[in-house]
């Protein structure tokens, strides 16, 4: 049976915001993460990522109360990730309404958690991200905490090992694309592709419609974790009736500029465009 490509949200938080770097970095607040989660739900998102992005500053992730609030409301899979170390804290997030969790350096720092956790709660359960920075001799190497810390480790081996230790899914997040909207990174995508077994998510880089429909014509991409392509359609779109609540670096919001180098779009565009292309999506 042919699996759905999926479309999914990804939403980077910072306290009660919505933030958006560039490569993981100087993060901009956007807006507030559930306008844009509702929003995207009602466009037909097939899931939604919510990444608690300062969680290894302070070894917790504080996204609980959101992904609460959330689930309540919001009827289709949710994936939680940010500082989650132990099985305690997998408990805890999925208590909360999360599906899925995503783990990155725990798992590293203990791969055995993959395989216990995978245990308990279900492989499926289990999404491992990985964080793929290309080095100067053409390797690409797996980071953790937002791509500042090499683990030396090999993306495609490291892929492989959390697959035979149980993960369910990964995401790969290819850290030089992320937030530039100049496309993502194909060789290393296809060279992924052909190693895994379970559901693969590519995040980083994807700025078009046309990027996205190259992506999905990649054997055994399961779907595509988009954020500013996404993020700065609903952006304009917000900015006259936003809370003034915000903390962090508002400047981008304030200023009224669009992102020249992302050619926002809808979900139900891209379904639209993927459908005319005998893409198979919900």
């Amino acid at each position: 049976m042919t699996l759905a490509f999926r479309i999914i949200p990804k939403l980077d938080i910072k306290g009660s915001d919505l933030v958006k770097g560039i490569n993981l970095e100087g993060l901009r607040v956007l807006g507030k993460p559930d306008d844009f989660a509702k929003y995207y739900y009602n466009e037909g998102a097939d899931e939604l990522i919510y990444q608690d992005v300062v969680a290894s500053l302070y070894g917790r992730n504080g996204l609980k109360s959101i992904i609460n609030k959330t689930a309540k409301e919001i009827f289709i899979p949710l994936t939680v990730g940010g500082g989650i170390r132990t099985i305690e804290d997998i408990k805890g997030i999925l208590q909360c309404g999360a599906d899925k969790v995503s783990i990155n350096t725990a798992a590293h720092e203990k791969p055995h958690l993959i395989s216990k956790a995978a245990e308990i709660f279900g492989s499926s359960t289990i999404v491992v991200s990985i964080e793929a920075i290309k080095q100067s001799n053409g390797k690409y190497i797996a980071f953790t905490d937002n791509g500042r810390n090499s683990t030396g480790r090999e993306v495609i081996d490291w892929a492989q090992e959390t697959v035979q230790l149980g993960a369910g899914e990964i995401i790969l997040t290819i850290v030089d694309k992320e937030g530039t909207g100049k496309g993502t990174d194909i060789e290393l995508i296809n060279e992924v592709s052909k190693i895994l077994k379970v559901p693969f998510i590519v995040h980083g880089g994807l700025g078009s419609i046309n990027q996205i429909l190259e992506t999905s014509k990649i054997n055994s991409v399961s779907g595509v974790a988009l954020s500013s392509v996404l993020h700065y359609e609903l952006v304009s779109k917000l900015r006259n009736n936003q809370p003034k609540d915000f903390e962090g670096n508002t400047q981008f919001l304030k200023s009224r500029k669009l992102f020249t180098s992302v050619q926002p779009t809808t979900i139900k565009k891209i379904k639209q465009k993927l459908n005319q292309n005998n893409i198979l999506c919900r």
